[in-house]
């Protein structure tokens, strides 16, 4: 067995490469990112032939080593370029992923490091500095400082965890969920629906709250139907507002639905998850005026502070039901319970989560390296480039959609003759098969619409101006068909 051992022991340590090993490899691997940031001005927005992402099913896991160089050649081809470029200055579909450079020394020393970001009790360090995170966050909303929060994958989980926590501080029993009433509107974000299924409250009434010319719910609605279903012996129970809807960038009115929402006993959710760091900038502070109000809020890093994919937050103000919501026991995590408590409950009894990855220092680096202010800056230049491109391509002669509140522009060309939507559509396809910008569509009222969204950090005055340039070009080439 001894023999077995060492000669297992011997390839085994081709796991560890040396020093000189290693910087082979890195020096090459940061080369092929340095290109790529290079090259990120005079390359596609939007590759619409996926055809080479195929290739990747086509190369087999062997026992034998890559050519390292064949390896990033794959990449280049199979994943770099085919589809959206989330990183370019010029894509202005969807609210991005920015890709900080400085996020991805975060991600590479997190990796090297592998601290164990569940529990306290293993990573002090890695669960104090994503705490430190969350309090900054609370801070900037508005919330106390003994609420609970957590760092998860993204929106969708962080709703999900809202959610479940308000299910049960408000004690809904299966044999309640048909009764009881969750009030949304028809902007809001996919992912709250998904969230309500997997929390077994699929059968719940949804109650889609009328909206105002600008998309944004309307209170007296919402509380027209609430006194409605109660004296239909329902049970409302939530109130899910935005703070950033995906279509047109609106921010319901907080404060009244807080205020409705406080005076009706409904746990108080708003899905912050594109706007909510816009908080950062000052003309920005009285639209979101009654985000404070909320029971649990959800916020994206990943969107307005422009870090990789892969980290959004939720925030709690009774963070004893969080922790009753989410928390754990078993026999072989009995060594962590002397470190537990309330005050620092460990991320693994404040969601789904007890593998966690320690993605806070994904964030934590930038803010520190930076500093504040060039993200406010970054920020405020996106509304100021939205509201740019919204005056001028009415210019053009587009029909736009309303002000935007936030860096979410709608828009469309309304043709003499023929039907609006074809046109629209087929303006898309002619962009999309382009690939110098990247702009996404959507439906209003049954009216296809294009969106601009600007919140990639790279996207400045000279990528509007270039995608107002392409607009009316392929505008022109429609018309004189």
């Amino acid at each position: 067995m001894i023999e077995r051992i060492r000669e297992l022991e011997a390839l085994s340590r081709g796991l560890e490469p040396d020093r000189h090993e290693r910087r082979r490899v890195r020096d090459t691997v940061v080369e092929h990112g340095e290109a790529f940031l290079d090259s990120l001005h005079d390359s596609k927005a939007y590759e619409i032939d996926k055809q080479s992402a195929r290739r990747l099913r086509q190369t087999p896991f062997t026992d034998q080593p890559a050519d390292l160089g064949e390896v990033l050649k794959i990449v280049e081809e199979c994943v770099v370029k085919p589809g959206v470029n989330p990183a370019s200055g010029r894509f202005l579909g969807y609210i991005p992923g920015g890709g900080l450079y400085y996020a991805s020394l975060g991600d590479y020393l997190s990796a090297i490091g592998n601290r164990y970001a569940g529990i306290r009790f293993a990573g002090p360090g890695a669960v104090e500095m994503e705490n430190a995170l969350l309090d900054w966050m609370m801070e900037l909303v508005g919330y106390p400082t003994d609420a609970g929060g957590n760092l998860a994958s993204g929106g969708s989980i962080a709703n999900l965890i809202g959610i479940v926590t308000a299910r049960d501080e408000r004690d809904l029993r299966a044999r309640d969920v048909e009764r009881a009433v969750v009030y949304v509107s028809q902007q809001t974000h996919h992912c709250i629906d998904k969230a309500l299924r997997i929390a077994g409250l699929g059968e719940c009434v949804r109650r889609v709250v009328p909206l105002d010319e600008r998309y944004r719910m309307v209170p007296a609605e919402l509380e027209r139907l609430i006194a409605e279903d109660r004296k239909a012996g329902l049970l409302p129970w939530m109130v899910i507002a935005s703070a950033g809807t995906t279509d047109v960038g609106a921010i319901d009115p907080l404060q009244p639905i807080g205020q409705i929402a406080k005076d009706n006993d409904l746990w108080y959710h708003v899905d912050a998850a594109y706007g909510g760091f816009f908080a950062l900038v000052d003309e920005c502070k009285p639209r979101l005026a009654g985000i404070e109000m909320s029971d649990s809020i959800v916020l994206d890093p990943h969107k307005g502070l422009f870090l990789p994919y892969g980290l959004g937050a939720v925030l709690v103000k009774n963070k004893a039901a969080m922790h009753r919501a989410h928390y754990y026991s078993a026999a072989y995590m009995q060594d962590t319970v002397a470190e537990e408590s309330l005050e620092i409950s460990s991320p693994a009894e404040l969601s789904p989560e007890l593998t966690k990855h320690f993605r806070g220092f994904r964030l934590w680096l930038p803010l520190k390296l930076y500093g504040l202010a060039p993200f406010r800056a970054c920020l405020e230049e996106k509304l100021l480039l939205t509201r740019y491109f919204y005056e001028e391509v009415q210019k053009l002669g587009f029909e736009v959609g309303p002000e935007p509140e936030l860096s979410v522009a709608t828009y469309r060309w309304v043709p003499k003759r023929g039907d609006a939507n074809a046109f629209n559509q087929a303006l898309t396809d002619e962009i999309h098969r382009d690939g110098r910008i990247f702009v996404s569509t959507t439906m209003l009222d049954d009216t296809f619409v294009l969106r601009l969204a600007v919140l990639v950090f790279r996207t400045h005055l000279s990528d509007i101006d270039f995608a107002l340039e392409v607009l009316s070009e392929k505008v022109d080439i429609l018309l004189s068909r």
